[in-house]
């Protein structure tokens, strides 16, 4: 099976469109895992055990665990995840964007060493910062389109031969790049506008939709935009909101309750 399989197989059986980012922060963590070890480990497992009946997908960002030397941490929550809830897409954020064989070791340490089922990747230099990911042929490459930041605008927003470049990127990562036909985009939930000019573009592609919870973007906008017309094709992604909602010994329990609260807000908006 390939990403895009696994995704719409957890869109179906999980009836969600949520995914929790795994972030985790030294001093967020509840006093009993500080000083561990393995307490990212320890506080992320926690978070996934509480929170996947709830998800179609994690998310754990790579910068949180190997600012801190953790990356042995990030293998063994990858295959717990993928041991415990197997099926289940787990997404590396990384967005990596070299070239060559530069790009062909990030590539080799997301599918290889990691085992992610996707990763996302910065399309700034063009095809050739993307070919290596494509040639795992079933695995995800998410490409950045028009990010959440304030400062996305800088560059997304430029006009490029009668469009904006955001709406060039999903072009042709909808065309002529996406060759093993596995491709998404990020599209941040703060625009929810631009979702919908993107979904216009690129049909039923799967996007990554970072932005709702602790960055403001809000639910009910953003589903009536990006939402493909059998209710599907949108990975909406949460991650303080939900896995900072405790601080204490029943942090994963109240993690558990926004993760589902967020998960209903979505599907009230869904067409099913």
């Amino acid at each position: 099976m390939t990403f895009i399989d696994y995704l719409n197989a957890a869109w179906t059986s999980r009836k969600s469109l949520l995914c929790v980012g795994l972030d985790p922060e030294f001093s967020k963590l509840p006093p009993h895992l500080q000083g561990r070890d393995d307490a990212f480990f320890e506080f992320c497992r926690e978070i996934v055990d509480a929170t996947a009946p709830f998800v179609c997908a994690f998310k754990p960002q790579i910068a949180y665990f190997s600012a801190h030397r953790a990356e042995d941490q990030l293998e063994a929550l990858i295959k717990y995840i993928d041991v415990h809830y197997p099926g289940l897409p787990v997404i590396l954020d990384a967005k990596r964007g070299d070239i060559g064989s530069t790009a062909e070791q990030y590539a080799k340490e997301a599918f290889e060493r990691y085992r992610a089922y996707a990763v996302t990747v910065n399309p700034y230099m063009g095809l050739d910062s993307i070919t290596p990911y494509l040639e795992y042929q079933d695995k995800g490459v998410i490409v950045l389109c028009r990010t959440s930041n304030p400062g996305g605008s800088d560059l997304q927003f430029l006009d490029f031969n009668g469009e904006r470049l955001y709406q060039t990127v999903a072009r042709l990562a909808a065309g002529v790049w996406n060759t093993s036909g596995q491709i998404g985009l990020v599209v941040g939930a703060t625009f929810p506008s631009e979702i919908a000019t993107v979904r216009s573009i690129v049909g039923d592609m799967p996007l990554l939709v970072p932005g709702i919870g602790a960055q403001g973007g809000d639910i009910a906008s953003t589903v009536t935009a990006g939402c493909t017309t059998n209710g599907t094709g949108m990975i909406i992604n949460s991650s303080r909101a939900i896995i900072y909602a405790g601080n204490d010994d029943q942090f994963a329990t109240a993690a558990a309750e926004v993760a589902k609260k967020t998960r209903d807000a979505i599907n009230e908006r869904r067409v099913w």
